[in-house]
């Protein structure tokens, strides 16, 4: 009888997160050099023939002090996240983007993104919103698969106010207006 296969080790980078063998097609194979030469040497031998073992050394210390390396991650001002496959994932920007989008002619709805950034619950705000202005509001998924509010009619310059007024969280330099497809400011 044959013997039965035994899975295959894959040792994965611990920089980008591919194999070891695809480091080289990753985003940042030069960040990913010293940890290759440390833990896969047999991998890439170019790599060794390159660098001294004194100067793996000096580029690791060097790869731990620049916070590339797991546990220091928390000094960073902007959060970054590292997903699999070397991609990365940036926290998304507090802020509020108000767009109104015509449909039949002179009916119109305004769009309102990035609420739920300042912790505010979108089912609750949908009801305000509608209560406020007399208009239907829901909830809808946006194009990007995020949840907007949706609001039937005109309200592009008053709902400004409203929301600085309602979500005290929510500063009015955070809020932006989509006009002839460009961001602008709304103070």
């Amino acid at each position: 009888m044959a013997e039965k296969p035994q899975p295959v080790q894959v040792l994965y980078c611990g920089v980008c997160g591919l194999p070891a063998e695809f480091c080289e097609f990753g985003p940042d194979f030069e960040k990913c050099k010293p940890w290759l030469i440390q833990n896969a040497p047999d991998t890439y031998p170019d790599l060794l023939k390159e660098s001294n073992g004194k100067e793996a050394d000096k580029v690791s210390d060097k790869l731990q002090s620049t916070s590339i390396s797991e546990g220091s991650s928390e000094s960073k001002p902007e959060e970054v996240k590292r997903l699999p496959g070397g991609k990365i994932k940036k926290k998304d920007k507090q802020e509020i983007i108000i767009e109104k989008v015509t449909r039949n002619k002179r009916k119109s709805i305004t769009t309102i993104k990035g609420l739920e950034l300042f912790g505010v619950k979108l089912s609750d705000a949908s009801k305000k919103l509608g209560k406020k202005f007399a208009t239907g509001a829901s909830v809808v998924k946006g194009p990007t698969e995020k949840e907007q509010i949706d609001v039937q009619g005109d309200i592009f310059y008053d709902i400004v106010d409203f929301i600085t007024e309602t979500w005290r969280d929510v500063p009015e330099s955070a809020i932006f207006f989509i006009e002839d497809g460009k961001k602008v400011p709304a103070a």
